[in-house]
């Protein structure tokens, strides 16, 4: 007995079936995109976009610290840096409920396990992306995140 099938007999659309099952909003890592209904294993939540830009010109750009490209294949690369690129928001994690592919020269994320409404979507970004941007500062993702508060309480009790 949801809305949406009384909302079809009284013949308007529903508001919420109409919306996107993502928002973005405050994360541990700075913003994040969370899930604001449940999200299907497999299901796809949403497109990373931008211009396509040779990998030459995004080497050049991730130089001078770009750090939302996202390489298609060995000649092209999309720039997300755009803020309308909802998929930027999607955040790295070394244990991820999404996982991002090119389909037909479109860079896609889906999800790779049942998301529930709160949860942050989140993704590897690789380990080339990690070496360069995450390792030298230390991975903040949940996962990494707790395994730092569990050696710290290690040595404290020592």
């Amino acid at each position: 007995m949801g809305g949406k099938s009384s909302d079809k007999t009284s013949g308007k659309s529903s508001r919420k079936s109409s919306r996107r099952p993502y928002r973005v909003g405050r994360s541990a890592t700075g913003l994040g995109l969370f899930a604001t209904a449940p999200i299907e294993k497999g299901a796809f939540i949403v497109e990373y976009t931008g211009r396509r830009i040779t990998n030459a010109q995004a080497k050049r750009l991730e130089a001078r610290g770009s750090r939302y490209m996202y390489e298609i294949n060995s000649r092209w690369t999309v720039d997300g840096s755009s803020r309308r690129n909802i998929g930027r928001y999607a955040n790295h994690s070394c244990r991820p409920n999404a996982e991002s592919d090119v389909v037909k020269g479109k860079v896609i994320l889906r999800a790779t396990k049942k998301i529930k409404p709160g949860d942050e979507i989140t993704y590897d970004y690789g380990q080339e992306y990690f070496e360069i941007f995450l390792e030298p500062a230390g991975c903040k993702c949940a996962k990494c995140a707790e395994t730092r508060r569990k050696a710290r309480r290690r040595a404290m009790r020592r």
